[in-house]
């Protein structure tokens, strides 16, 4: 079970729709418990390999999977597999450019088709993880639904998501407000939801200090 699992049924939250861009494998996503319960649940997945193994361990009337990426505009997209990471080559920084200093090879790139996610998007989503290597805030962009809880992958060791501004714009301009963070996701909930305990602040604070003091060390272990 996972933590966020965990936090989120600790405060008594229950929820109608829930969704996962960028779930990777089934025993990855963070949502495993809603699909066991029967919640309604939508996974987007652009690798291929992943997306069958997906389809295998959640068949079910209340599963649906996307076997697309996310972007900002429709058409293909080309992508590249390093191991758990698979990103867009268009963007600039990733998890997998940064931290593992990945170089692209055509032999681990591919093509899939990509949409906005407005196209998959039906206005009922309550909670949404967002988790696409560096592309998230074009999820937040052309979002339809106003989740309660929002997931969203924005720092990891030396990687800070490189639309983390226009994220937090967005965030401040539709009412949501920080809960936690952990090693690589931000939490954030409707303001008003619930009342963040100290326990939270306390492990934000400690994660940001984590944050700053993974950069001061990245770029001291550089020179």
């Amino acid at each position: 079970m996972s933590r966020f699992y965990e936090k989120l049924t600790a405060r008594n939250l229950t929820f109608q729709h829930v969704c996962e861009v960028g779930v990777y494998r089934p025993e990855t996503t963070q949502l495993a418990a809603f699909i066991r319960r029967g919640v309604r649940t939508t996974l987007v997945e652009a690798n291929p390999q992943a997306v069958a193994q997906l389809r295998q361990a959640f068949a079910g009337a209340h599963v649906r999977i996307h076997p697309v990426a996310v972007w900002d505009t429709p058409g293909t997209l080309t992508m590249a597999r390093a191991a758990s990471s698979t990103f867009a080559t268009a963007l600039a920084s990733s998890p997998a450019l940064v931290n593992d200093r990945y170089r692209l090879r055509e032999a681990t790139t591919f093509e899939v088709p990509c949409v906005q996610f407005s196209d998959l998007d039906d206005g009922t989503i309550d909670l949404l993880g967002i988790d696409i290597e560096g592309a998230d805030w074009y999820v937040l962009k052309h979002l339809r639904s106003r989740p309660r809880v929002l997931a969203i992958e924005t720092h990891g060791k030396y990687y800070t998501n490189p639309f983390l501004s226009q994220i937090k714009q967005w965030l401040h301009a539709h009412g949501y407000v920080l809960w936690y963070k952990d090693r690589s996701d931000s939490v954030y909930i409707q303001d008003g939801l619930l009342v963040v305990s100290l326990a939270d602040r306390y492990d934000t604070t400690c994660e940001e200090f984590w944050i700053v003091w993974r950069k001061l060390m990245r770029v001291f272990k550089r020179r």
